[in-house]
C-alpha cells in the first residue's frame, strides 16, 4: 500500500516557519557602518554624475532643436 501522509498541524507549521526564520536570519552576515557609509556615498555620487549628464544631454538637444527651429 502507498504509504499515507499525516496531516501537520497548523501551529506545527508556523512554529518550524520561525524556527527555521531564526536559523536563517543567524546566517546573515551584515556589512560595517564604514562599508555602508562608502558605498551609499557611492551611489550618491554616482547619482548625481547620471543627473548632471541628463541635464547637458537635455539642454543640449533642447538648444539643438531651438536651432533647427529658427532655420525654417
Amino acid at each position: 500500500m502507498a504509504e499515507e501522509k499525516t496531516k501537520v498541524p497548523f501551529g506545527e507549521k508556523v512554529k518550524k516557519f520561525f524556527r527555521d526564520y531564526k536559523s536563517e536570519f543567524k546566517k546573515i552576515s551584515w556589512p560595517s557602518k564604514e562599508d555602508t557609509t562608502k558605498k551609499t556615498i557611492m551611489v550618491l555620487v554616482a547619482i548625481a554624475i547620471i543627473g548632471v549628464s541628463i541635464f547637458l544631454v537635455d539642454t543640449g538637444l533642447s538648444k539643438l532643436i531651438e536651432l533647427l527651429a529658427k532655420i525654417r
